[in-house]
């Protein structure tokens, strides 16, 4: 059997765009010939999570010129995260590269993931070493995220890694598994395991255009990643719950003592007006803490299916038999 240092992987590149058709003319041929020169065999998914410009027409002209490229529509907006799971289900080479779609990662890194990937780690991700491109708000907004999701959790999410990254056909299988419908790829990432090794990259700048994903994109995805993948939110409700307690429980023995032992009566007009307010607000915190979490246990049940495809061109690498 022939080993990772011998062996020349087919190779899969999934890419999501929303609103890329100006600059994929460009980006698709220069990531196809980074791909093409570590190996033979390779496919080049672009996942169109229903963009709205021209992004169908470039693809079509593109997939007529390039045989390697495989195109799905999906048939509205999922999301970054269903349309990463559309391009993984339909890869098949024996390793798969995640990139987006606004030229931000550097092909440059592909032969060192590679590389590390032959020496024997099964995912390769890249981690930024800067947020030039964030305001400083959502800088620190990130940095606190990683911080909640990852206290007291078993499954450890590395802090500034996104999704780019190679990943080896065995840990694509495995995701290939987890069929949940509120997905925070960074969190199943991490969730299957397997050995992983870290590689720092600077982002480049954007190929064309701004952004699609803002700071309310974040705040959504940062709240999906920690209903999904911590529990800290309901330990905290809890602790707070115990605490209040405690305190509630402290306050009357004092007012009783005051009554009975120093005589002293207790005006409790405004302690109970301003008592009957906090309390109603920790009340209202919690059962809205609870129904989100409730809410996506409501989404779970319901089984209905992460994405779908409208158009499909383009075949990519060739389907592999039973042996």
């Amino acid at each position: 059997m022939p080993t990772r240092q011998t062996l020349m992987p087919s190779i899969s590149c999934v890419i999501p765009a929303y609103n890329e058709g100006r600059g994929l003319g460009t980006l698709v041929p220069a990531i196809l010939t980074a791909l093409t020169n570590l190996s033979p065999q390779v496919e080049l998914i672009i996942v169109d999570d229903g963009s709205r410009d021209d992004t169908t027409a470039v693809m079509q002209t593109l997939c007529a010129q390039f045989p390697q490229l495989m195109y799905l529509k999906l048939s509205r907006n999922f999301g970054k995260e269903p349309a990463l799971t559309a391009g993984i289900d339909v890869a098949r080479g024996d390793v798969v590269i995640l990139m987006d779609g606004d030229g931000q990662h550097p092909m440059s890194l592909l032969p060192d993931m590679l590389a590390k990937w032959r020496a024997g780690a099964d995912v390769v991700y890249a981690v930024r070493q800067t947020r030039h491109d964030q305001s400083s708000l959502q800088i620190r907004l990130t940095g606190w995220f990683y911080k909640l999701v990852n206290l007291g959790n078993r499954v450890q999410i590395p802090a500034n890694a996104g999704d780019f990254r190679l990943m080896d056909r065995q840990v694509v299988d495995a995701l290939k598994q987890l069929t949940e419908r509120n997905r925070f790829m960074k969190g199943l990432y991490a969730w299957v395991g397997f050995n992983s090794t870290a590689i720092d990259y600077q982002p480049l700048p954007r190929a064309d255009g701004k952004s699609n994903f803002g700071l309310m994109g974040s705040l959504s995805l940062a709240m999906t990643g920690i209903l999904a993948f911590s529990i800290a939110p309901l330990r905290a409700l809890t602790l707070t719950g115990l605490m209040l307690s405690v305190i509630a429980l402290g306050y009357g023995l004092w007012v009783v003592g005051e009554y009975f032992i120093l005589g002293i009566d207790v005006p409790g007009y405004a302690t109970i007006v301003v008592g009957m307010m906090f309390f109603s607000g920790i009340q209202l915190l919690s059962i809205g803490i609870l129904a989100e979490y409730v809410g996506r246990i409501y989404e779970e049940v319901k089984q209905r299916p992460n994405y779908l495809v409208s158009q499909r061109l383009g075949q990519g690498l060739p389907l592999k038999l039973p042996e």
